[in-house]
């Protein structure tokens, strides 16, 4: 674990984040006055894969789905034509 104090961090943010990039840390500690107040950590952009198009192939959407009128379904002074 490094820690850095804010004035420290702000001078040094291109190597904080090369650092972990690298993986030479996995997580940073940012403190003020001496107190830690942050912790920096790679973002995990892993564990988003397979998020979009998780329900490929489930349902089909039919050819004629703009086609079809549900003005009948609402009140004219709420979706006017």
């Amino acid at each position: 674990m490094t820690q850095y104090n804010m004035y420290e961090a702000k001078t040094n943010f291109s190597k904080i984040s090369k650092l972990l990039e690298d993986r030479v840390e996995d997580f940073v500690v940012i403190s003020r006055n001496g107190k830690p107040i942050l912790k920096i950590t790679l973002y995990d952009n892993e564990s988003r894969e397979g998020l979009f198009g998780c329900a490929k192939g489930m349902f089909e959407i039919p050819e004629d789905f703009d086609d079809i009128d549900i003005s009948d379904d609402f009140d004219e002074e709420i979706f006017p034509l």
